[in-house]
């Protein structure tokens, strides 16, 4: 019979989870308060812990800490609500295997207790290991990364990151994920649908900033034959595909404002209406979106409607860029090495000290997707069994450091953007480059400041 031990100072809630346990067939002990925990733990033995986040004396991650300093791999689950979410993170990085949210859901639990179980036997460590995101510690040379085309890292940003992910892929919240181009944001989306209980149905991403504004409506809602010129026949749109699933919104304050409204009414209403048809279609679809743009900043430009932005934004993910991702910078860079050794049927081992180092002091203005094109090109060029750093050209020369750009203050950032186009002769990818963001996103300052050739 496994034993589980109960740390809950509500008493009341506590008993009735006790009641209820027990007659699953569990021997179920309670502890008010962290103290009694301990010396409970140094008593008795103990197969799995149910622990509340918030405590009399101390909280969950002080026992969880505890527990770490006695070498104890006591299966551990944190039980909180969503106001404590940042906690919850914290909990899951020094240990906690899982977390459920108040009021527990009870087949959730059995769940969640009977998946700890298993990871917690001998034969089942290394799994046990990268299920309770604190130990990512499944390695290969390349690092830890859950799926085969994509590695996620070990910087504390990178574990913190997905972490969240971790947190809100289980749950209905619409998600806006915010970060430069090439940071990995289409990734992040496609692995909270991989994660979340509509993973078996559609994943359908629809890129905003390619979309012309007078076929946005036909992309997103569909259309029927004969509702404008060139429409042949019907088409199903993006959020019919997606029904069940998980709509991908990239660069979302792309949309012109006129979509923004239709899109509001779809998200609220759960019901869309192809252009040309009187007919209402139910769906229901969860949102994940994601920007490089300041929302914030277009509300108040009266560019992107508030209300819009709440209902996307239940919960943000920000993305690290790759400069503060310093521990994670090799094992990209050799992660992407190894892709293109398959794709060109190449043997090339790794990088030499100097374009390693090269690696690591550069800033990467173009983030992730900047280094794979590069490490792919560098992978193509080189005649050796290592890439040197003239294959890795574009590093030769120390880049300037992006010289920032306020996101609140117009005037500086118009005077910034003009001296950027200065310094570099105005070429704009460059100025682009020294100023930490992308082109589209230059195009698009150029254009709300009135700055010309």
């Amino acid at each position: 019979m496994k034993s589980i031990l109960i740390v809950e100072d509500d008493i009341t809630y506590g008993m009735m989870l006790k009641t209820w346990l027990g007659k699953k067939g569990f021997q179920v002990s309670s502890a008010s308060s962290i103290a009694r925990a301990q010396k409970h733990i140094e008593a008795e033995s103990v197969d799995l812990i149910l622990s509340d986040l918030r405590l009399p004396d101390r909280d969950g991650i002080d026992l969880l800490k505890w527990l770490g300093e006695r070498g104890q791999s006591i299966p551990l689950i944190i039980m909180t609500g969503y106001a404590d979410i940042q906690s919850a993170v914290q909990a899951m990085k020094l240990g906690a295997c899982d977390y459920i949210a108040k009021p527990v859901n009870p087949d959730e639990l059995l769940k969640k207790m009977d998946e700890a179980f298993k990871a917690s036997s001998v034969a089942a460590k290394q799994m046990m290991r990268s299920e309770c995101s604190n130990d990512s510690s499944q390695k290969s040379a390349e690092g830890t990364h859950l799926a085969s085309d994509f590695l996620e890292g070990e910087s504390d940003a990178a574990r913190q990151l997905y972490n969240y992910v971790k947190l809100v892929a289980p749950t209905n919240m619409s998600v806006l994920i915010n970060g430069a181009s090439g940071t990995g944001k289409e990734y992040v989306a496609h692995r909270i649908h991989q994660l979340s209980k509509r993973a078996q149905q559609p994943f359908v991403a629809i890129d905003c900033g390619a979309i012309p504004k007078e076929l946005a409506a036909s992309e997103f809602f569909g259309h029927v034959k004969g509702a404008f010129t060139g429409a042949l026949t019907d088409k199903t749109g993006a959020f019919v595909e997606a029904n069940g699933g998980t709509i991908f919104l990239d660069e979302i304050g792309n949309l012109s404002y006129e979509v923004q409204i239709q899109l509001l009414r779809a998200l609220q209403e759960r019901q869309i209406r192809p252009v040309g048809s009187n007919k209402e279609i139910s769906v229901d679809v969860r949102l994940v979106s994601a920007t490089n743009e300041n929302l914030e900043q277009a509300i108040e430009k009266g560019t992107f409607r508030e209300d819009l932005y709440h209902r996307i934004n239940e919960f943000t993910l920000r993305m690290p860029p790759l400069k503060d991702r310093h521990e994670d910078i090799l094992l990209f860079a050799n992660f992407f090495l190894d892709q293109a050794n398959r794709e060109m049927d190449k043997q090339v081992i790794g990088f030499d000290e100097k374009a390693s180092r090269a690696l690591q002091e550069y800033h990467w203005p173009g983030n992730l997707r900047q280094m794979k094109n590069m490490v792919r090109r560098a992978t193509l060029l080189a005649q050796g069994k290592f890439i040197t750093i003239d294959e890795l050209s574009d590093l030769k020369e120390p880049a300037p450091a992006p010289i920032g750009m306020p996101l609140r203050n117009e005037e500086a950032e118009k005077h910034q953007i003009l001296e950027a186009l200065r310094q570099t002769n105005y070429n704009k990818s460059r100025a682009a480059q020294l100023l930490g963001i992308d082109r589209k996103t230059l195009y698009n300052k150029l254009k709300l400041y009135n700055i010309f050739d």
